[in-house]
């Protein structure tokens, strides 16, 4: 199983960017899909999640500028950024839990993180 996150970059205060992860490989059922991020010096923490049925739960600094959203078709989770500040340049890490066949235990997987710098 992989987790391939993608769609960070630099972007000046007030922008917007648009996080992708797809999960590949041997897959029975994804269950919680979410984004964390770790800024330097700090530790990491979750931004955004999303069930499999589509409730999402938010940080409260990014309540209202971000979105997290997800096509289980394609087990890909998306984050959407708007309004960026500055104290969002952190490295970005999507996470899944998953099991990987029917019997299988549910099991948290990590992408290998996505940096989004955001200057003022």
């Amino acid at each position: 199983v992989q987790l391939q996150a993608s769609g960070g970059g630099s972007v000046q205060a007030g922008g917007s960017l648009r996080l992708s992860c797809v999960v590949s490989g041997r897959i029975f059922s994804v269950n919680d899909m979410g984004w964390y991020r770790q800024a330097p010096g700090r530790e990491r923490e979750p931004v955004a999640s999303i069930t499999s049925g589509g409730t999402t739960n938010y940080q409260d600094s990014v309540k209202g500028r971000f979105t997290i959203s997800r096509d289980n078709a394609k087990n890909t989770v998306y984050l959407q950024m708007n309004s960026l500040w500055p104290e969002d340049t952190a490295v970005y890490y999507c996470s899944a839990n998953l099991r990987r066949h029917r019997f299988a235990a549910s099991v948290d997987y990590w992408g290998q993180g996505t940096l989004v710098t955001v200057s003022s």
